[in-house]
This record gives structure tokens, sequence and C-alpha cells, in this order.
């Protein structure tokens, strides 16, 4: 792991990890062509009084459609960065996406990482712009909501990015649901252990993770295969916590663009910048 760290600019946080419970709801819906990602998402959470969720996206279309890979940093100031903005001719066809719906500013605000298919007919994946991408074609959502907790985009003093990170939210609290946590976990942190810190703190015997995204000082896969690279941008396909510790599957792409898939080896796949969790109690 030594050689998996890297130095972030400002101070390290006190804790490994922030996060809080709640009680869940789940919202199936479409998005409505015509609207950007952040509105299409925003309106039905709204109506629906979700202030902070996870979500899984599949199927539809974007067109006019942004997003940015993971980069290296040129600044000598930031661990990572981003590359500048691609926009792809003719939008994209969406295979699946990950989103943490917040706020940011006092407004809705998503970060989303997805894969998708372009014109062209390759396959790509990254961070999709929230407000630049617009729905071309009804895509299909999931959402995971908690009651009595806000995820906020704010100034981060470690990393020196505008990152989400959860608070409690008393003045909006269920009676009843499952319960859900939704969680920040910073740099270089294994994943998979704070995976099982947090659901030993919230008294989580099993659990399932929900449309998680983050991303990871390259990759050590259960079968063998690995990537080494600084920056990736990772979403959540599958994550199962149980007495013998977290199972969590993933799509990741890296700086050259490579996307690779499959089970990550626990205990060896440190956070880069930051990892948003919904991990709702089996």
């Amino acid at each position: 792991m030594a050689e998996r760290h890297l130095r972030q600019p400002g101070p390290t946080g006190a804790q490994p990890f922030e996060s809080f419970v709640g009680l869940g709801k789940r919202l199936d819906f479409i998005l409505e062509p015509g609207l950007s990602l952040n509105e299409a998402i925003a309106r039905p959470l709204g109506k629906a009084h979700i202030k902070a969720a996870s979500l899984v996206l599949e199927g539809g279309s974007v067109h006019p459609f942004q997003y940015l890979m993971p980069a290296l940093a040129t600044d000598g100031y930031h661990a990572a960065w981003y590359s500048e903005p691609y926009v792809p001719d003719g939008g994209a066809a969406l295979e699946a996406g990950n989103v943490t719906f917040g706020e940011r500013d006092g407004a809705p605000f998503i970060h989303c990482h997805a894969t998708w298919i372009e014109a062209d007919g390759r396959r790509r994946a990254g961070h999709v712009l929230p407000h630049e991408t617009i729905v071309s074609a009804p895509i299909k959502a999931t959402a995971w909501g908690a009651s009595g907790v806000r995820m906020v985009s704010e100034p981060d003093a470690e990393t020196g990015f505008t990152l989400f990170h959860p608070l409690e939210d008393l003045s909006n609290e269920a009676t009843q649901g499952p319960r859900m946590v939704l969680a920040r976990v910073r740099p270089n942190v294994d994943i998979s252990e704070a995976i099982g810190a947090i659901c030993r703190k919230h008294g989580f015997a099993g659990a399932t993770l929900r449309g998680s995204i983050g991303s990871l000082i390259g990759a050590r896969y259960a079968d063998g295969n690995f990537v080494d690279d600084i920056a990736t941008e990772v979403l959540v396909t599958k994550g199962v916590v149980s007495a013998d510790g977290a199972t969590i599957e993933i799509v990741m792409v890296d700086t050259s663009g490579r996307i690779t898939q499959g089970v990550l080896r626990g205990g060896e796949n440190p956070v880069c910048i930051t990892f948003e969790l919904c991990i709702e109690e089996a």
C-alpha cells in the first residue's frame, strides 16, 4: 500500500470517513428528454421530498453530451485532476450510470459517473457534466433516498476539491423504511475496509451498496488483474457486505481511457480523492 498513497495538498482529515444513517425510500422514474441531466433527476426527487440520494441509471441517450476523464495534475498542487471537457459528435447511448444527488450552493446538484457508447461505436466511461448534458431519449432511474441526511458539495481542505459529504438533517426525518447510510470516504483509505467500518459503526450485520461512485489509486482485482494509475473514475455495479467482509464489483476508467471491471481485492484499494457511498441495511 505504501507506493499507492497520494500526498494531498491539505491536512489529513481527522476521521477516515463521514457517515450518517437515515431511513431509506426507493423511487423509480424516467428522466425526461429535453432537460439537463441535473434537472431531470432533481425534479422527481424534489417532488418526492428527497434531499439526498444515490441513483442507478440505465438506457436512453444524451445529446448534447459533455464529460471529463481522470487526469494527472499539472498545477503542482492537487494530487490528481480532470481532463478538458469532451464533447462527442452525436451524443451517446447511455449504458449505465451511478449518481450522487444532493446540493451545492443551496441548489440541487448531482455527481455522475457512467459508461456509454458513442456514435463511433466506442465504449467509454468518465465523469458526466450535469448541466451541459441533455437527456435526448428516456433514461430509467432508480433512486435510494435517505431521510435525516443531506449530501452537500463544499470545498474540502484536504484535497482542494469541492466534494460531497453527508450532514445530519433532523428536519427531514421519516418514520418508516430500511436503515440507510450515506457516507464519504477520504483519500488513501482502503474502500473495502472503510465500508466494513461504516457498517460496524451503524450496527449493520449485512448490507447492499446502492449507486455508489468515487475514485481509486488504480485497482487490484480479485482475479489478479490490476490497474497501475493515479487517477481513476469508478462506479460500483454490485456491492454486498456480510460477515465475511465487503464484496465490491466496479467499472473503472483510468487516465488513458482504458476501462476495466471486476471484483476488488479486499484491503488493497485506497481511495484517490473521494468515494461516495449509499449503504442499505440487509
